[in-house]
């Protein structure tokens, strides 16, 4: 069981925290413990075993680093991660009849991941079966799954013209939203009444089919846009972004200007609302 963004994979009903991080899985070191323990704070579990394991010289440090992990309240923190060598290691220092079971389920997380590397498509079936799961309508399905396709171009686009993952995306990606949408992401949460403090959410999967259709031609628009004029760097892309934001944008207007409704509503997939806000 996956959820949203993949950030979070279950081991027989406990939660396992992780994150994709320079190419392969990191998990939650406090997550494992818990996991093969059922210790009731698995937080104090893994301050004695770290105090323990230094005394002794292991090398499990080597494969301990902090990445930003969405806790409880769902705010992000530091926590302490190690990926699938060091989650073995992990296992060998934690004495639990549970370590079997977990080392075959490890193996498959990430033999899962290795498999969509090498073959997209199983990553967009798996993508599929879990938004229709969640009670998503198929139509809605084939357009999400497309704009993770446009998504995915993008981005790489960026990469290739030394945009900066992490912020420079965020702002870049904002950029296309106001063009499109004549307000910010922030600001479209807000609309379809996303809680804040749940930064995992995806504005994407709230949206409606025509919401979806105006952002895949936004940033299909800067796509091409920031290829055809050689953009480089962050400030020329944020030009391409504007611009191609602005192409959807046009299109949105055009087409309130003939329906006498408003595109972006509060209207979800899995929400129905009676009439469009006008």
């Amino acid at each position: 069981m996956v959820e949203e963004g993949n950030a979070l994979a279950i081991f027989e009903g406990r939660k396992i925290r992780k994150l994709w991080h320079e190419d392969e899985w990191w998990f939650s070191v406090v997550d494992i413990a818990g996991a093969l323990t059922d210790s009731e704070n698995p937080n104090r579990y893994w301050s004695d075993l770290k105090i323990k394991l230094n005394q002794e010289g292991s090398q499990l440090y080597d494969f301990i680093v902090q990445l930003k992990l969405s806790a409880s309240d769902g705010k992000y923190y530091e926590t302490d991660c190690t990926n699938t060598e060091g989650a073995f290691r992990l296992i060998q220092s934690i004495p639990s009849p549970k370590a079997e079971p977990f080392k075959l389920w490890l193996a498959k997380v990430g033999y899962e991941r290795v498999q969509e590397i090498e073959n997209p498509e199983l990553a967009q079936n798996r993508a599929k079966k879990y938004y229709e799961l969640k009670g998503y309508p198929p139509s809605w399905i084939n357009l999400r799954l497309r704009s993770i396709d446009i998504r995915n171009d993008l981005t790489d686009e960026w990469k290739e013209r030394s945009v900066k993952e992490g912020k420079e995306f965020a702002i870049l990606t904002n950029e296309i939203h106001k063009a499109s949408f004549d307000i910010s992401a922030a600001e479209h949460k807000e609309i379809k009444e996303l809680d804040p403090k749940r930064k995992n959410q995806n504005l994407r999967d709230h949206m409606s089919n025509l919401e979806l259709v105006f952002t895949m031609l936004g940033e299909a628009s800067t796509k091409e846009i920031a290829s055809a004029h050689d953009a480089q760097g962050f400030d020329e892309n944020k030009v391409a972004a504007n611009k191609g934001g602005s192409i959807a944008g046009g299109a949105r207007k055009k087409l309130e200007a003939v329906t006498k409704r408003k595109v972006v509503t509060p209207k979800t997939p899995l929400k129905k609302i009676e009439g469009n806000k006008k």
